[in-house]
């Protein structure tokens, strides 16, 4: 754990700590979590397309854990608000975790379209990157990578869920290849791979996102993080 300017910064180890806490300690289910955060990045997303997203488009990555659930659902509230919305997978269906499958099958059951991997990237206005969590190690994987280079070199703006996939969390160093974000909306707290300078390239500006974990948590951490009394998004740089 790091401390810059009043806010900490926990390791990839920390925070899966401070999930466990939430979870176990204080019974705040993965579902409720996933949601508050899904909330957050959509409302970033409506930020960045300019207060709103009727008629607008977004295309969102998703990949098979916790971090594609909170994009899968973002993509179920942006559809809400009028956006179209295409979710495109980062791997096969059956590789998905619990949770975030269940994610899946709301959304489709909603009408949101749902692309197969291969399929490419949407010409969307904006880019969600839900493919990979603090919890990656590494370079992508799989199909992760075809992906990544895509939104690249797609040349529209990529808002990236919790961190670019590709950065190592804990350190701040790029995989081959690494998403290039215009923002990040970090959940809970922010990740020390922020805090290496390489890393500003690949996370753009830095939200910080109140998913509503209890206030002890922080605590536990050395400190309150950020004061959300005005607004539950808070820009970091």
């Amino acid at each position: 754990m790091r401390y810059e300017g009043g806010v900490a910064y926990l390791t990839a180890e920390e925070m899966a700590e401070a999930d466990r806490v939430a979870i176990e300690d204080f019974g705040v289910d993965v579902l409720s979590l996933m949601e508050n955060a899904g909330l957050q990045v959509a409302a970033l997303a409506r930020r960045m397309l300019g207060g709103n997203v009727a008629g607008g488009s977004v295309c969102c990555l998703v990949g098979k854990g916790n971090n594609g659930g909170d994009g899968l659902v973002a993509a179920r509230h942006l559809h809400n608000w009028g956006a179209k919305v295409k979710v495109v997978l980062g791997g096969s269906r059956a590789e998905m975790h619990e949770v975030p499958a269940k994610q899946l099958v709301v959304a489709e059951k909603m009408g949101v379209e749902v692309a197969d991997p291969g399929r490419g990237i949407s010409a969307a206005e904006l880019l969600v990157d839900a493919l990979l969590g603090y919890g990656s190690r590494g370079s992508p994987r799989g199909q992760v990578p075809d992906l990544i280079g895509s939104a690249n070199m797609s040349g529209r703006r990529t808002l990236a869920v919790d961190i670019p996939s590709g950065l190592d969390a804990t350190t701040g160093e790029p995989g081959d290849p690494c998403v290039v974000a215009a923002a990040t909306v970090t959940l809970g707290l922010p990740k020390t791979g922020f805090l290496n300078p390489k890393s500003r390239a690949f996370v753009g500006e830095l939200y910080l996102a109140d998913i509503s974990m209890p206030r002890e948590i922080y605590v536990k951490f050395g400190r309150w993080p950020v004061d959300f009394g005005e607004d539950s998004l808070r820009r970091i740089w």
